[in-house]
């Protein structure tokens, strides 16, 4: 029997050659979302931790994981604790100053005070005259009759030493805003030179204002005068003691630093 030539048989086997790009494929797409995951991170030790792991792994070369950029360093975040906290030291400085201003400022206006209370009680005024110091300002109220005829707004002849004497304690702390207001009851005036009391509010608070600002020592700048005729009344005006109350012209030095002012790094220069 003759032999044929036979040849062995081979399994056949699929070509698994593409395995090796797949697998190199994985391994990058695994890096790339355990670098993304780092990003996310605020932890910027542990992301190099992990960036010097995942490097040596994968052929020790310097990839993008060795890129430090992609997260915050350390040096970024000490730089952002101490901006936060030189904000901290310069709001607190300068509050520090505003209290410090606002103590002065106290001091001044309580010494002012006093001193229009010592000129008004040596002088017999008590029943014409008043002052009160607030959180806004310090206010010196006077009666209609110690200087205006009846619906008149020429300040009387022996009226205006008053207002010399009062320009006279301003001059002393000329940085200050100062407010004449002219205030009326509510009877209304029939005379031929002011239509309503309105009119002859604004009228006696300028021509007050005007004898303050005859001392050269005082800005006109700092000055303004306002007339509320009857709307700002301070006692009951159905009563004749009342409305005498309401007849009236206030001076008012207003308050630089109040105590709800906040610091904005600037310190107000006085209202220019």
């Amino acid at each position: 029997m003759s032999k044929k030539n036979r040849h062995e048989e081979h399994e056949e086997h699929a070509d698994e050659s593409w395995l090796l790009p797949y697998s190199d494929l994985m391994t990058l797409l695994v890096a790339l979302f355990l670098v993304m995951y780092a990003m996310s991170a605020t932890d910027a030790k542990k992301f190099e931790e992990m960036s010097q792991a995942f490097s040596s792994a994968l052929a020790g070369g310097a990839g993008v994981l060795t890129e430090k950029a992609a997260s915050p360093s350390e040096s970024q975040l000490d730089q952002g604790k101490n901006q936060k906290l030189n904000n901290v030291i310069e709001k607190n400085t300068g509050q520090s100053e505003i209290s410090k201003l606002r103590k002065k400022e106290q001091e001044d206006l309580e010494k002012l005070k006093k001193q229009f209370d010592q000129y008004i009680k040596n002088n017999g005024l008590t029943d014409l005259l008043s002052t009160k110091l607030n959180q806004s300002q310090l206010m010196i109220t006077i009666s209609d009759n110690a200087l205006f005829a009846s619906g008149q707004a020429v300040v009387k002849d022996d009226s205006r030493q008053l207002a010399k004497s009062i320009s006279a304690m301003l001059q002393q702390f000329p940085d200050y805003d100062v407010v004449v207001q002219g205030h009326t009851d509510n009877i209304p005036i029939s005379n031929s030179n002011y239509s309503s009391n309105w009119d002859l509010s604004v009228d006696r608070s300028l021509h007050f204002m005007k004898i303050l600002l005859l001392n050269p020592n005082l800005d006109p700048k700092k000055f303004s005068p306002i007339g509320y005729g009857e709307y700002h009344p301070i006692a009951d005006n159905s009563t004749a003691s009342g409305r005498a109350k309401n007849r009236r012209v206030e001076v008012s030095i207003i308050r630089k630093y109040q105590e709800n002012q906040e610091f904005t790094g600037v310190v107000p220069n006085g209202g220019n």
